[in-house]
This record gives C-alpha cells, structure tokens and sequence, in this order.
C-alpha cells in the first residue's frame, strides 16, 4: 500500500495494488497546470481510495484534473481506460517507482533538455501509458 496527499492535507489518498511506473508528460496542459512537466504513475481505479474533496477541472472533453481546492496541489488525472494517474510528486515517503520515459515531448518546454537515455515520444505513447508494474 502507498499514501499520498496534497500540500495542506485535506486531500488525501491510499493506493493498494500494483501502480505503473512514472511517466513525464510535457504536453501544453500538464506544463500550464503544474508550472513544468508532470511525473505521474497511475493505479486501477478501483485501488485508489480518495479522501477529502477533491476538485475537478475538465481540462479536455476527455479528461479531468483533480486538486485540492484549498492548497492547489495537482493531484490526479483522470481520462479514459480502467487507471486513474496520480502525480508522483503527491506520493508520500519511497515509492520504489521509476521513470520509464517522456510523452509529449514535441509540445516540452524550450527552457530545459531532456537529457536521460530514457525513451522520447513526440506525442502520446498508450503502451508506455498504460504499463503497469510495481507492489
């Protein structure tokens, strides 16, 4: 089991069961709602326990944001498929996940080099995005 939380507290949330391994988004929205890229993992919904409010921004017609609406903490993304992902940043103390690659690399900021040997795709990649792995 892994917990995490927003920055103040009032949002938080427990993980039991396998989670997929960190993946940098560098798309135009995660950098706009994050402030850069985001790194995020992500669980079957059904092993995610939520406590707190959460608030929802739909971001796209296919997808919600989830964070705290006292702290603006960026927690979650919620789209299609059977995973909600979480922002890695939000997990609390080791999690023994490891970065796997980058999406959305053509949209990436001009302010930084992605500079890891780790895989690159221009756009989404739904092999990447959807592996799930881990205790």
């Amino acid at each position: 089991m892994r917990t995490g939380s927003c920055l103040c507290g009032d949002v938080t949330y427990r993980v039991t069961g396998p989670m997929r391994p960190v993946v940098a988004c560098h798309c135009i929205q995660c950098r706009k709602t994050s402030g850069h890229y985001v790194a995020a993992t992500s669980a079957p919904r059904e092993a995610v326990e939520i406590e707190g409010t959460v608030t929802w921004y739909r971001s796209s017609p296919a997808a919600l944001r989830g964070f705290c609406g006292r702290c603006g903490s960026s927690l979650f993304w919620n789209g299609p498929g059977t995973h909600l992902s979480i922002h890695a940043g939000t997990l609390d103390g080791e999690t023994g996940l490891e970065l796997a690659g980058h999406i959305f690399c053509a949209t990436k900021g001009d302010y930084y080099p992605i500079s890891d040997p780790l895989p690159r795709f221009e756009a989404d990649d739904p092999e990447m995005t959807t592996q799930v792995g881990g205790t």
